[in-house]
């Protein structure tokens, strides 16, 4: 069961658009995901719907307008409507449906070192880098904190850190506050949005702190 998920104010705020557009995403596919949070942006959407509306006059419409809209309701025009095919999305031998918010975005072709790599979102978005994260099992990234925050949405798979352990759906807001090293059993795909660099803290890893800005 998911158990983590975007506060009330990301959720008010991603109902209202005011979010930048890699937030936006990492939210629609939770969204999309967990039912709970489903209810949640409905009955926030009716609410903002109801308050935007009103103080709204009525609309009145001269007799132009209304045969207008009346010769549109009548016509006989109309365009051919596809059912959505949600595309299918292969790695370490699994085949899963990625969130359409994520689907309908360009990426770059993985690439990475060891058990960990990447694709990154043709997402412009400032400072904001957004991608797919392929860990593969038994893999791990090295502890680390983070000079900006980091956002982590778990789309197949599993996997664990000192917090505990998240399943598919799971929406992890992390910042400098958080020390973490998450690592897999049977391999898993994120979606990541990160605002900075990451901060490695132990051993060799510490190494890519001085090109951190170049890699996150």
């Amino acid at each position: 069961m998911i158990k983590h998920h975007p506060n009330e104010s990301l959720l008010e705020q991603f109902v209202e658009g005011s979010l930048p557009a890699s937030i936006s995403v990492a939210i629609a596919a939770h969204v999309e995901l967990c039912p709970c949070c489903q209810k949640k942006t409905q009955a926030l959407e009716e609410a903002k719907a109801s308050q935007q509306f009103s103080d709204v006059a009525p609309l009145v419409l001269d007799a132009d307008m209304i045969q207008l809209m009346e010769s549109i309701a009548l016509t006989d025009d109309v365009d051919e409507v596809h059912d959505y095919i949600q595309p299918r999305f292969s790695y370490q031998g699994r085949d899963v449906q990625l969130p359409r918010a994520i689907a309908n975005i360009d990426r770059t072709k993985f690439s990475g070192v060891g058990k960990v790599s990447r694709s990154r979102l043709l997402l412009e978005d400032g400072e904001l880098r957004s991608s797919l994260l392929e860990i593969e099992a038994e893999g791990e990234i090295p502890e680390h904190t983070h000079t900006g925050f980091e956002i982590t949405l778990l789309l197949d798979g599993d996997f664990s850190d000192e917090s505990g352990e998240y399943v598919p759906g799971d929406f992890i807001w992390q910042d400098g506050q958080h020390n973490h090293s998450p690592r897999t059993k049977s391999g898993c795909l994120c979606f990541t949005v990160v605002s900075s660099a990451l901060h490695f803290n132990k051993g060799l890893s510490k190494l890519l702190n001085p090109i951190g800005n170049l890699i996150y």
